[in-house]
């Protein structure tokens, strides 16, 4: 029996196809295991065209033969089967897929019917081969160094010779027919695969045991419409439930799925089950968990839906079915539309890929809108666990995903004291109100006392109160909502909001405080860049604003990164004073004219003091403790 050499250019491009078109060798058996699905496919849809009523759907099978003793693993089917002709053309030529070329000449044929409910059409409807492109057989050799397949191709006639391809890698192969007796099947194929010995690096043994083969099968080949088998169990469960008709399936089901595939030990909140048909057509059935992973703000997490090709699983995660903002979104697309590349393993970034995201997109807000419509609280949960995501797919990319999270955030607000939406906010402002107010801190209790926002409270505004530490970056990449512009209460722009009759008030007592005030600016050099008396002050004697892009609060979220470069953040800080407050007058009388060093003296210690009071109010560091310390005990022992 003569060796052939195979008709691909050298044993490189075998080599290459073995080791390096696939990165992990344990999916050998979901290529094989998918050419026998496309082999039964191929007899079903021969026996509708040819009326041959001998042939029965349920008959059709998978089997998976492990065998220690002799180290090989055998994987039958009782499909199509192959003529002598055929397994040279599609085994002995690398790149040629007979599948392929079944599904265009089954295109061409139905092409010619006249009737959409004819045999043939609904044949063809009725098929979905997958394997295309003709290399996944070669996957055999990443665990085996032998490989033989022997096949007895369909006949209406029953007149078909049995034969045997074998081959050991790029060295060839050989073709020789064989008795009838040599196969006990009217058609089909057996593929024997003699592994490879152990090394250090390798247990190809592994895959003689019966879990490791119920796993893969479960792992890749779960949704395989036809049974495939194991001895006496069938391993698959094969209608997937996301093919079920929706009526037919319960909520518990879906759960039960959902706990089991994704390991989780909580139902999922909602359950989104989607069709589309057309340009890109697929089926999505997708989960969004019921809190959040332990690993989902680290490193480790990884986001993506499984993908499915005609319920043949080809990437456990799919990360760019899914924005960065909704990655918390689990489940799987199944689609027989998408172009996978010649190793099924990974996709290519082509426009069905992207216009199946483009949908998951849609539909995921839909959802999410609906779930914040009519169940509120349970929403709130929600957002309690993922709503941080949504915030930074705001922040993320210059603001570019406004128009789909806006709607979908939450904060806590003043008055209702509880979170509301930036539509519900806006429906409540009043008719002289300009701004969405809002103030930003460690918490909800810290914030309601700075002095800023009970100015505000007192106009009768609502204030939104951001605790997230990505909150105050996300309202100000946003910038605004339905032309309302956000305001921070403890931002210098506050200044426009005052009335004309404040403004006037101050302007004239800081014409006569001048002095003092240059004063006590050069007191704080090189703390802060202004000193100014304010009207949004009551009971408080002095505050801290800010200037510029940079707010107080996200001076601290800074300063709490690791990065070095992050230290040189600093806000452009304004000591705010009433004007009202005993402490000015106090400070007023101790200035004078501003000739007694003395009371200069008193004035910038008063100061000092100010400045770090304020600074503990807005919640960040004394810079100098020891020091507040002590002009706090001197300040007492003076009373004397």
């Amino acid at each position: 029996m003569a060796k052939k050499q195979f008709k691909a250019e050298s044993k490189k491009l075998l080599d290459l196809m073995i080791n390096s078109i696939y990165t992990n060798r344990e999916i050998f058996l979901r290529e094989l295991i998918s050419n026998g699905s496309d082999a039964l496919d191929k007899l079903y849809y021969k026996a509708l065209t040819s009326g041959d009523s001998g042939i029965k759907k349920n008959d059709f099978f998978i089997e998976i033969v492990p065998d220690k003793d002799l180290r090989t693993i055998t994987i039958r089917d009782n499909g199509i089967g192959m003529t002598k002709d055929e397994l040279e053309t599609n085994l002995g030529t690398i790149a040629k897929s007979g599948s392929q070329i079944f599904k265009d000449d089954s295109a061409l044929d139905a092409s010619d019917t006249s009737s959409k409910d004819s045999p043939e059409a609904k044949a063809k409807k009725a098929i979905d081969i997958i394997g295309q492109f003709g290399v996944g057989f070669y996957s055999a050799f990443m665990v085996s160094d032998l490989v033989t397949v022997t096949s007895k191709s369909y006949s209406t006639d029953g007149k078909s010779s049995v034969n045997r391809w074998t081959s050991s890698g790029a060295d060839g192969y050989s073709v020789e027919e064989l008795p009838d007796s040599a196969f006990d099947m009217p058609s089909g194929t057996e593929i024997v695969l003699h592994l490879k010995e152990d090394t250090d690096g390798e247990n190809f043994s592994t895959f003689l045991e019966d879990y490791t083969l119920r796993e893969l099968v479960r792992k890749y080949s779960d949704y395989i419409r036809y049974p495939i088998k194991l001895g006496d169990d069938t391993l698959n469960t094969m209608e997937p439930i996301w093919k079920r008709q929706k009526s037919k399936v319960k909520p518990e089901d879906y759960n039960d799925y959902y706990k089991s595939k994704f390991g989780d030990y909580m139902d999922p909140v909602r359950v989104i089950r989607t069709s589309v048909e057309g340009v890109s057509s697929f089926t999505a059935l997708m989960f969004i968990p019921g809190h959040t992973p332990f690993d989902y703000y680290s490193k480790d997490f990884e986001k993506g839906l499984t993908l499915y090709s005609s319920g043949v699983m080809i990437m456990e995660r799919c990360p760019d079915l899914l924005p960065d903002y909704f990655n918390f979104v689990q489940g799987l697309v199944d689609s027989q539309d998408l172009s996978l590349n010649i190793s099924r393993e990974t996709l290519q970034q082509d426009r069905q890929l992207k216009n199946i995201a483009k949908n998951l997109e849609k539909k995921i807000k839909r959802e999410l809108e609906d779930f914040l419509k009519n169940d509120r609280e349970e929403y709130e949960k929600f957002f309690g666990n993922f709503g941080r995501q949504l915030k930074y797919g705001l922040y993320d990319d210059f603001g570019m995903h406004k128009d789909t999270l806006q709607d979908l955030v939450l904060f806590y607000s003043s008055t209702e004291k509880k979170l509301v939406t930036l539509a519900e906010y806006v429906e409540r402002m009043k008719e002289d109100q300009k701004s969405i107010y809002y103030a930003a801190g460690e918490s909800i209790d810290k914030i309601d006392l700075l002095p800023q926002t009970e100015y505000i409270k007192n106009k009768g505004y609502e204030i939104l109160y951001l605790t997230d530490e990505v909150d105050e970056f996300v309202i100000q990449m946003v910038q605004d909502y339905k032309d309302k512009p956000f305001m921070s209460v403890l931002s210098e722009d506050m200044s426009q909001d005052e009335t004309e009759e404040d403004k006037n008030r101050i302007a004239k007592a800081e014409e006569e405080s001048k002095d003092l005030l240059e004063y006590i600016k050069e007191s704080l050099s090189g703390k802060i860049a202004e000193v100014k008396l304010s009207p949004r002050l009551t009971g408080s004697a002095a505050t801290l604003t800010n200037k510029g892009e940079i707010s107080l609060e996200m001076e601290k979220v800074l300063k709490s990164m690791p990065m070095a470069e992050s230290q040189a953040f600093q806000a452009e800080r304004i000591l705010e004073l009433n004007p009202d407050h005993e402490v000015m007058s106090v400070m007023k009388d101790a200035y004078g004219d501003g000739t007694n060093d003395a009371g200069k003296e008193k004035v910038a210690r008063y100061a000092n003091l100010l400045y770090n009071q304020a600074l503990l109010i807005s919640g960040l560091p004394v810079e100098n403790p020891v020091a507040f310390a002590q002009e706090i005990n001197k300040l007492i022992t003076d009373q004397k």
